[in-house]
């Protein structure tokens, strides 16, 4: 005889395993479900991120990704499949479907687009905790900026190939993410094309995030680690080691020069990992229906209600309906706005 048993138990019973721990405990539980997160960037630290948080309880989570589901990503970025792939899903609103799957409880946006100046209140706004799963200095940048000037705590975090990193950002308590890197970094940088990235060690770092957000929105701020974590997974080691005091002088915390969030719309940027460029400096909402006409002929041609791609047999170009768009078969910024304008105008 079988049994069936309902998944609309009480929420004491969905978090009975986490609220039997004692420093969390009820009173965790019940500002968790009041509260709201943040993340940016899908990838593989967002989706370990968003999993952990949905299911922990969170009251509303907000989804920011401006890039659809590769078959590429389905080898660390944990909540796609191959389904999502194959109809060039947006990674933000894949991940939405997923994660109300497991929690219909929750509240749960979805955003597909790029963080920048011109978004950043919007998508960042009423946050109790922002979480980084982006690939790129100057976002983070956008966010460290955001996160001092609004008093939001935020979670930096970054993997590729074996290694890790780990660094809450408390403002008013904590090193901002400028008093610890002053400067973007200079030379050629490893990428996940370039050096590849293992699994685990994305599943690690964006559980570590996961886990100090949880502090923050259960108001246990106090328990915060006020440590950077770094870790290779494959030759080791795993350390831990001190944040450096607040820099009197830093741009950011120091003098509050918000200077990443008043620069205006970005340049075309080449995506890590990705031998694509970004083209968004500008927004104009697009009619995808009426685009796919005017390229049928042209090359091959797919849209759906969040994107429309074609390929014309050199670059395969994703465009959203702000008049975003990624241009994947180049890293030349100059070769992507040709691009851009040949199919697109200027």
């Amino acid at each position: 005889m079988s049994r069936h048993f309902s998944v609309n138990t009480s929420p004491a019973d969905r978090y009975s395993r986490q609220t039997r721990f004692a420093p969390f405990g009820p009173g965790g539980q019940q500002r968790l479900g009041r509260s709201t997160a943040v993340i940016v960037g899908c990838g593989a630290l967002g989706t370990v991120q968003a999993t952990l948080l949905a299911r922990a309880g969170v009251g509303a989570l907000r989804l920011v990704d401006r890039d659809y589901v590769e078959i590429s990503n389905l080898q660390r970025q944990v909540l796609y499949t191959e389904a999502d792939a194959e109809a060039a899903i947006p990674k933000a609103e894949a991940a939405r479907r997923h994660l109300l799957a497991a929690n219909s409880g929750i509240q749960i946006e979805s955003h597909i687009s790029d963080l920048d100046a011109a978004n950043a209140d919007e998508l960042l706004g009423g946050a109790d905790v922002i979480l980084d799963g982006t690939d790129n200095f100057e976002t983070r940048m956008l966010m460290n900026d955001f996160s001092v000037r609004e008093s939001i705590p935020w979670i930096y975090g970054a993997a590729v190939s074996s290694y890790g990193i780990a660094m809450p950002v408390l403002p008013g308590d904590s090193a901002c993410f400028r008093c610890v890197y002053p400067e973007p970094p200079t030379g050629a940088q490893p990428t996940c094309e370039t050096a590849g990235v293992l699994g685990p060690v994305t599943s690690v770092i964006g559980s570590i995030q996961a886990m100090e957000a949880i502090k923050v929105l259960a108001g246990r701020t106090g328990s915060v680690r006020r440590k950077i974590f770094t870790a290779d997974l494959w030759t080791g080691p795993v350390r831990e080691i001190a944040m450096p005091p607040r820099d009197p002088d830093c741009q950011t915390c120091g003098r509050r020069e918000f200077v990443y969030l008043t620069s205006g719309r970005r340049a075309p940027v080449s995506l890590c990992g990705r031998n694509a460029v970004q083209i968004h400096e500008r927004r104009r909402p697009l009619d995808l229906t009426e685009l796919a006409g005017r390229l049928t002929g042209l090359g091959a041609v797919r849209a759906n209600e969040f994107a429309l791609r074609f390929n014309d047999g050199e670059f395969d170009v994703t465009v959203f309906p702000d008049g975003r768009a990624i241009i994947k078969g180049t890293t030349d910024p100059g070769v992507a706005r040709s691009v851009y304008s040949r199919y697109l105008g200027n």
